[in-house]
């Protein structure tokens, strides 16, 4: 199952951050204020998360050799409400280096995505300068989760649960987990279905969170149907990195979703 493989490679990487918590809680202590996350994406209107995302383990590679920084501010010139930076190197190509170079270049929210497995890796993200970072319930223990959640806390961080289920919904909900996402993407089969979001949308409403749309959502008719269904904002990715004219597929999505 593709998940089981880069979880196991994630583990890999999250093992080998617990020795430096020390360090990153440094570097995040000197780091410049988080930009509010959340409070961006809970404003009027429907926000758009743009992403940075060069490879795909469905699709393999979407843009090869894509700058992470001019994309970013791209992103930022055509309306993005924050950025998404993949770090994942191995399934995505990204880097933690491309989150610093983000952050450094646009003036908007920065979210760290990534599959993250230990504290020290929230401090890390921190350290990088992310704003927000994701947390994904199905590769998280519950109590792994409230541990993750109250350090991003402790980091200044907002957290995005990430959800695909009633039953990850619940443990969402459960967490005191404020800011979530739904994945429209199945991590075991990797076939989205804006359904999913639709079909949770309940879930996700029957408390007083902001709420984010994810994966599967490549166009206005698609953005509409997340508005509908009650999102406060949508990430996308592939849409906007495969496109000939990002700027223009990401204004549209701004005006007219």
């Amino acid at each position: 199952m593709m998940l089981a493989r880069i979880l196991a490679d994630a583990r890999l990487r999250s093992d080998a951050s617990v020795g430096r918590r020390s360090e990153f809680e440094r570097a995040a202590a000197a780091a410049e204020p988080a930009r509010g996350f959340a409070s961006a994406l809970s404003r009027p209107g429907l926000s758009v998360v743009a992403e940075v995302k060069r490879r795909s383990p469905s699709r393999g590679v979407l843009a090869a050799g894509l700058d992470a920084v001019d994309q970013a501010m791209i992103y930022e010139a055509a309306g993005a409400t924050a950025v998404s930076v993949l770090t994942e190197p191995l399934h995505f190509d990204g880097s933690i280096e491309d989150l610093v170079a983000v952050r450094d270049a646009v003036s908007i929210p920065v979210l760290r995505k990534d599959f993250l497995l230990e504290p020290a890796q929230v401090w890390e993200a921190r350290a990088a300068g992310a704003d927000a970072v994701l947390l994904i319930v199905a590769a998280l223990e519950t109590d792994l989760l409230a541990e993750m959640l109250a350090t991003a806390k402790s980091a200044g961080l907002d957290a995005l649960v990430e959800i695909h289920n009633a039953e990850e919904a619940s443990i969402a909900r459960n967490s005191g987990a404020t800011l979530v996402g739904v994945n429209n993407r199945n991590l075991a089969t990797f076939v989205t279905d804006l359904a999913v979001a639709e079909d949770l949308a309940s879930f996700v409403h029957a408390r007083d969170v902001v709420a984010v749309a994810e994966s599967g959502i490549h166009g206005v008719e698609d953005a509409r149907r997340m508005t509908d269904a009650g999102y406060d904002a949508i990430l996308v990715g592939e849409a906007l990195v495969v496109a000939d004219d990002p700027a223009a597929a990401l204004r549209q999505l701004v005006e007219h979703s």
